[in-house]
C-alpha cells in the first residue's frame, strides 16, 4: 500500500522525521472538526487545548531526539465510556454527569506512550447500548456519508469520527458488535480483537464477560497498528490473557495462498432473515477475490449461531443489571433528592437512565431473578457453550470465516427507534464472535445499492488476530471503491 492509503502511519513517519509538526497535523483535523462537527455531532468533548498542549510537548521531544513512540503525532478520538484522568467521562448518560475519573483507562495510557494525541470523547449509545447511536442523552450522531442515515452504534461517534477526517483513529468498545457494525455503516475498518487481548481496565462496564475494546482506522494497516500499541497483558486486568501483544502488522503483505476461507451459510443471507442482497453480494464478491488470490473458499456452517441473538439478550442485559447497579445516585454522578436513600435511589435511576439503559436493566435482572435464573440466563449459558463448540468444529476445516458486519447499509435517522427489536437484529452476525470471545473485523468493501458502504466481516479463532489481519488486508486489497 502506498503511505496516502495509510494516513496514522504517514502521520507518525512525517512527524517522527521531523518533516511535519504534530501541531501541524492537530490544527488540520480541529480544523475539520469545527467545519463538520455540527453536523455530524461525532464527538460529546472536544480537547482542542489539551490537545494542542500535548501535540507541543511531543514536538519539543522530536527536536530534542527523543524517540517518540509508532503513532507520534496522530490524533485519535476516544470513545466516551473509556476513563481519561480529569476529563468528563460520561458514557452518553445523565447519570454520570459530572463525574471525573481520577484515573486513565489502560488503553489511554498505552496511547499516550506511544505518542498519540487525544482529540475528544465521541458519542456513543447510553452505556454503550444500542446499535445507532440514537440512545444518547446528548442527541444522536449522523453518517458522515449522509446525514439523514445512522452511523451504527454503539460506537458511532468514533466511526463517524474516522469517517469524516477528525482523527486518523478511533478506539471504540464491542460487546454485540458496537465497533464492527458502525465501522460498516460508516465505510471504515473496525477490530473486536481476542477476548483479553487488549485491556478493559478503564473501561466503563456494559456486559464484563462480553465487552472487548478494539480499533477503528481508515485502513487494515493503521488499525493493525493501533491494535499493537494497546494490545498487550495488564495485569490491572484480571481477564487479560498473559501473553504479549500479537505482531498483527508482520503478516499484512503475506498474501493468502492456500489458506482455508468459509462462508457461514446461516449467516450469509439465506440462513437468516434481514441480510439484503446487495450485502450479502459483496461478501460472495470478497470470497471470489480471496480465491483469485490462491485461497481455498468453501461453505461454512455454524448452526447454533441463529440463537446468538437470542442468548445475548440474556446474558448482555443480566451482566448490564448487576454492573449499573453501581449508579444509586449515592458515590458518584447525578444525584435527585429523596425522603430516604431508597427513594433517592429510585430517583436518581430514573431521572438519569434513558429507555433502552432501564429496558436492559429490567430485562437483565427479570432473566436472573428466583425461579428463573435456570430458565433464562442458565439456558442462554448454555446456548454460548454450542456457539463456541460449532465455531471450533468450522475452524477444524477452515482458517477463517466470512460473513456480512451489518444486515443492511445505514439506515435512516429513527426509522428503528420505535422497535427494540428491529434494532437489535443489526447485530445478528457480530454477536456470536462476542459470545465466543474470538476475534472478528470488517473491512469496507464497495457499496449497496443505495451507494452507502458495505462490510465484509472476517471471523478467526480465539489469539488467530494475526491471520484475521491477514485476510482484512487481502480484501483490503481488492475492494472496490464506495459508489
Amino acid at each position: 500500500m502506498s503511505p496516502s492509503t495509510n494516513p496514522a502511519l504517514a502521520i507518525a513517519a512525517a512527524v517522527s522525521a521531523g518533516e511535519r509538526s504534530a501541531r501541524e497535523v492537530l490544527d488540520g483535523h480541529l480544523a475539520r472538526i469545527d467545519e463538520r462537527e455540527g453536523d455530524i455531532h461525532a464527538f460529546n468533548l472536544v480537547l482542542a487545548d489539551e490537545a494542542r498542549a500535548e501535540a507541543d510537548a511531543l514536538d519539543a521531544r522530536v527536536a530534542a531526539g527523543d524517540d517518540v513512540g509508532p503513532l507520534a503525532g496522530v490524533p485519535v478520538a476516544l470513545k466516551d465510556n473509556m476513563c481519561t484522568r480529569g476529563v468528563a467521562t460520561t458514557c452518553s448518560s445523565k447519570i454520570l454527569e459530572g463525574w471525573q475519573p481520577p484515573y486513565d483507562a489502560t488503553v489511554v495510557r498505552r496511547l499516550r506512550e506511544a505518542g498519540a494525541i487525544v482529540v475528544g470523547k465521541t458519542n456513543l449509545d447510553e452505556f454503550a447500548m444500542g446499535s445507532s447511536t440514537e440512545n444518547s442523552a446528548f442527541g444522536p450522531t449522523r453518517n458522515p456519508h449522509d446525514l439523514t442515515r445512522v452511523p451504527g452504534g454503539s460506537s458511532g461517534g468514533s466511526a463517524a469520527a474516522v469517517a469524516a477526517d477528525f482523527a486518523p483513529l478511533a478506539l471504540g468498545s464491542d460487546t454485540g458488535g458496537s465497533i464492527r457494525q458502525p465501522a460498516a455503516l460508516c465505510g471504515v475498518v473496525g477490530v473486536k480483537p481476542t477476548y483479553g487481548a487488549v485491556s478493559r481496565y478503564g473501561l466503563i462496564a456494559f456486559a464484563s464477560s462480553l465487552d472487548q475494546i478494539g480499533p477503528f482506522a481508515h485502513s487494515v494497516a493503521d488499525a493493525a497498528a493501533l491494535y499493537e500499541a494497546i494490545g498487550g497483558h495488564d495485569p490491572l486486568d484480571a481477564t487479560a490473557i498473559p501473553q504479549p501483544v500479537l505482531p498483527v502488522s508482520r503478516s499484512l503483505d503475506t498474501g493468502v495462498e492456500g489458506l482455508r476461507v468459509g462462508i457461514i451459510g446461516e449467516l450469509s443471507g439465506d440462513g437468516v432473515d434481514g441480510i439484503a442482497p446487495d450485502v450479502a453480494a459483496r461478501v460472495r464478491e470478497a470470497a471470489l477475490a480471496l480465491e483469485k488470490e490462491g485461497a481455498i473458499v468453501g461453505e461454512a456452517s455454524v448452526p447454533s449461531t441463529i440463537y446468538g441473538l437470542s442468548a445475548y439478550y440474556l446474558i448482555a442485559p443480566a451482566e448490564a443489571s448487576s454492573n449499573l447497579a453501581r449508579y444509586d445516585g449515592v458515590r458518584y454522578g447525578l444525584r435527585v433528592d429523596g425522603a430516604n436513600t431508597s427513594a433517592m435511589n429510585e430517583a436518581s435511576r430514573t431521572a438519569g437512565f434513558g429507555d433502552e439503559v432501564k429496558r436492559r436493566i429490567m430485562l437483565g435482572t427479570y432473566a436472573l431473578s428466583a425461579g428463573y435464573y435456570d430458565a433464562y440466563y442458565g439456558k442462554a449459558q448454555r446456548v454460548r457453550t454450542l456457539i463456541i463448540d460449532d465455531f471450533a468444529r468450522a475452524y477444524e476445516n477452515f482458517d477463517v470465516l466470512l460473513t456480512p458486519t451489518s444486515p443492511t447499509t445505514a439506515f435512516e435517522l429513527d426509522a428503528k427507534t420505535a422497535d427494540p427489536m428491529a434494532m437489535y437484529l443489526n447485530d445478528v452476525c457480530t454477536i456470536p464472535s462476542n459470545l465466543s470471545g474470538q476475534p472478528a473485523m470488517t473491512v469496507p468493501f464497495g457499496s449497496g445499492d443505495d451507494g452507502l458502504p458495505v462490510g465484509v466481516q472476517v471471523l478467526a479463532p480465539l489469539n488467530e488476530d494475526e491471520v484475521m489481519f491477514r485476510v482484512a488486508a487481502a480484501i483490503e486489497r481488492s475492494a472496490p471503491e464506495v459508489s
